[in-house]
Parts: C-alpha cells; sequence; structure tokens
C-alpha cells in the first residue's frame, strides 16, 4: 500500500463525461489498496471565464473578492468529482484549502503556502477514504480564501504531498510525459522514463509547459518524487495501476538516475526580445541604476550581455525580456535616461531562446562547442549565449527556432 496524490488539471476535468474518466483513474488506485488525495483544477476555461466577470464588474476590484469569485471554479470540481467517485461506491468527500487548512501568505491573487496540516487528511486515510481537493487555493492570515496564482493547483498537489508525507505525487495532464524536445517541433522526440529535478526546473522555466516552475521547486526542495501521466489513457490499461513503473516520466532526484545523458533535452522559448543601452559610462552602480528600476516594475530580465569599450570608459549593455514587457521596459528606461547615463536605447522583437539542458554536462566537455558548431553549419545566427552548469541557452532569430531545435536535438543524439 502506498499513499499517493493525484492532480488533474481543467482540460482533464473539462466535462462530467471527463470527470467521470477521473474517478476510474482514482477508483482504480483506491482497488490497488493505495490512500489517495486527488486534487483538481477548475473545468477547462472557467478560471477565465470567472477573471473576465470580475474585471467586467469593476476594472480596479477588490483582491479578496477576486479570489472569492476565481477561487469557486475549483470548488465545483472538488464536489462533482466526490459525488461521482460516492456513486462508483468509492468514500470520498470534498476538501476546500481553508477546510485543511492551507495556511498561505496575504498576498491575494499571487500568495505562497506557508504551512499545511495534513494530520485530518490522514486520519480520513486510515478510514479508506479519498480526500477530493479544491486547487489553487488555502486561507490568508486574514481568514479569507487566498488563491494561488500562475500554476496554483500543480503547487497546491505538491505541497499537499508533503504534508501528508506521500510516497509520489501522480500530476495528470494531456500528454503522456515529459519528452527530449515538443514533439510538435521534432517528432523524433521520445519520451523520458526520468528526469532530475534540476533539468525539469530549467526545462519548464525554459519554455516546456507540461509542469509550472513553482511546482518543481517546491517538489525539489521537499523531495516529492512526481510523476507526469496522461488522465486521457484508459485507467483500466494494463500497466497503467503498476505502482513501480507506470507509463509517463518520474520527476525526481538525481541520485535516482544510475547514469546521467549528456543532454537531457532541448527547451525553447518564443516572443522573447532584446533591449540594448549604447555607451554607459563603465562605473560602479550602474547596473545597478538599469536593472534596480525594471525589477521594481516586475519586469523579467534574463540574458545580460556586457562589452566595454577598448578605452575602458564606456560600455554597451544588451538584456532580454519577454516581447510582451518591451514597452514598458523603455518607458522604465527612458525615465531613469539621466541617473542611468546612455546615449541612445535600441530594441528588438521576434527572438525565441533555445536552451540544452543535461546534468550530465557537468562532467563532459566540448557541449557548448557542439552546439555552436551545428548552428554555424545551419547559418543561424547566434545573438546572445548564456551558460550555467547545466544548460546552454542561445538566442536567435524566430524564423530558424524550429529549424535550431531539430538539428540540436539530432547532434546530441536524441533522437
Amino acid at each position: 500500500m502506498a499513499r499517493i496524490v493525484m492532480k488533474f488539471g481543467g482540460t482533464s476535468v473539462a466535462d462530467i463525461d471527463r470527470i467521470r474518466n477521473v474517478a476510474r483513474h482514482v477508483k482504480r488506485e483506491v482497488d490497488n489498496g493505495h490512500e489517495v488525495a486527488v486534487v483538481v483544477s477548475a473545468m477547462s476555461g472557467k478560471t477565465n471565464e470567472l477573471v473576465g466577470w470580475t474585471r467586467e464588474a469593476s476594472p480596479m476590484h477588490d483582491a479578496r473578492e477576486y479570489d472569492v469569485v476565481v477561487s469557486s471554479g475549483e470548488q465545483v470540481t472538488s464536489g462533482l468529482l466526490a459525488i461521482t467517485l460516492q456513486s462508483m461506491g468509492v468514500n470520498a468527500r470534498s476538501w476546500q484549502g481553508w477546510q485543511i487548512p492551507i495556511r498561505t501568505s496575504g498576498a491575494h491573487g499571487a500568495a505562497r503556502i506557508e504551512d499545511i496540516d495534513g494530520s485530518d487528511l490522514v486520519r480520513r486515510f486510515g478510514e479508506g477514504q479519498v480526500a477530493v481537493i479544491a486547487g489553487f487555493q488555502g486561507i490568508g492570515p486574514d481568514n479569507r480564501v487566498a488563491t494561488l496564482g500562475r500554476g496554483g493547483s500543480d503547487t497546491s498537489a505538491v505541497a499537499i504531498a508533503a504534508g501528508v508525507n506521500a510516497d509520489r505525487c501522480d500530476i495528470y495532464t494531456d500528454v503522456d510525459g515529459v519528452y527530449t524536445t515538443d514533439p510538435r517541433v521534432e517528432p523524433k522526440a521520445r519520451r523520458l522514463s526520468k528526469i532530475a529535478f534540476e533539468e525539469m526546473l530549467e526545462m519548464a522555466s525554459l519554455g516546456a509547459k507540461v509542469l509550472q516552475v513553482r511546482s518543481v521547486e517546491l517538489a525539489m526542495v521537499h523531495k516529492v518524487r512526481m510523476f507526469v501521466r496522461s488522465s486521457f489513457e484508459d485507467p483500466d490499461a494494463e500497466g497503467m495501476g503498476d505502482f513501480d513503473n507506470p507509463p509517463g516520466t518520474l520527476i525526481c532526484d538525481e541520485d535516482e538516475i544510475l547514469e546521467q545523458e549528456v543532454v537531457t533535452g532541448i527547451a525553447y522559448s518564443k516572443d522573447e526580445a532584446q533591449i540594448s543601452l549604447r555607451r554607459l559610462s563603465d562605473s560602479p552602480g550602474v547596473s545597478a541604476a538599469i536593472f534596480g528600476p525594471l525589477s521594481d516594475e516586475y519586469i523579467n530580465v534574463d540574458m545580460i550581455v556586457q562589452n566595454i569599450s577598448e578605452d575602458g570608459t564606456h560600455t554597451d549593455m544588451t538584456f532580454t525580456l519577454p516581447s510582451g514587457d518591451v514597452d514598458k521596459a523603455l518607458g522604465v528606461l527612458e525615465k531613469e535616461k539621466q541617473n542611468i547615463g546612455f546615449d541612445v536605447v535600441q530594441s528588438e522583437t521576434g527572438l525565441v531562446k533555445v536552451s540544452v539542458i543535461g546534468i550530465g554536462m557537468r562532467s563532459h566537455a566540448g557541449v557548448a562547442a557542439t552546439a555552436f558548431k551545428a548552428m554555424a553549419e545551419k547559418g543561424i545566427n547566434i545573438k546572445a549565449i548564456t551558460t550555467s552548469e547545466i544548460k546552454i541557452s542561445i538566442l536567435i532569430d524566430s524564423e530558424y527556432a524550429e529549424l535550431a531545435v531539430r538539428t540540436l536535438h539530432s547532434v546530441y543524439e536524441l533522437d
């Protein structure tokens, strides 16, 4: 017997038929003797509808009341799934975040989980009851419902798994695992049986949409083993109930992976842009004068490249950011021009960041050189480069994105 947290996203619970399918997945694990908690998202499209209603009611709405409205989507799903499970003879009840309770910070709309008391859930497990939990929500210090923001339901599931000391957290989605790259771009992409937390964190932050970054961070900190699997496969198919070797991808500590590949996967992120500041004074405090105001406006900067002039008195600074933030960033820089002291600012959109990821890169030389040579042979100009122990990212024109992904996937023998 094991203790499992199962999480189902919006497409998996989009209507009653799909909720019945989810219930079959849950019943399979119960019939196998496992203790089960289920975390559900709102039905597909419902959260956007609820957000739209709050904005229509008042563009400048109270964040606390916003949370009351948008958290109702998960409440509906949890109740419907509990009813469906009960109709199938499974002892189940629904839980809202405040009932567990899941304690959060007071940042309504973007709260962070601070504590979970899983004792009541564990006691109910002992009575053979399945907990069906509304994801994306908790209770803030003001004793009001607080939502967790983007990726909230995945984060809820991992936090609950840590809170009840679960053996695994299964994330059911519309894909059957984590692939070496996007199969829509490279049909030769293959599903990974295992991937380390650090690699998955890089994949998620660099464009892979399978998991949200927050949930992977939380899983890595608390050593919660995650399993990505498809909710659309037949719940009763052979192997679906095999706890030790189910279909999908295990995200775990690197110690569980006996032999690391040099490169695990290729990720890409569209809609990147770059801004360049020309002829800055090369003096202490310049970088702080640029990136401090950008940070204050919540503009996320990624790659940073600095070039010093021959005489050592001036420098050019180039950095990347999401295309949607370019106009906002240019406004901030123009406002701070006197403090920063640049001659001219230039911007370019329509760029793509392609990244090579793998823990095995730590112990192998020449990985970066292989990527640069492959790009040169295909005539792809690299505009910027950033590296870490387990990642190489290059910035290129968007028209070459798919060619670059396929080329790198092949050159590192991931096909």
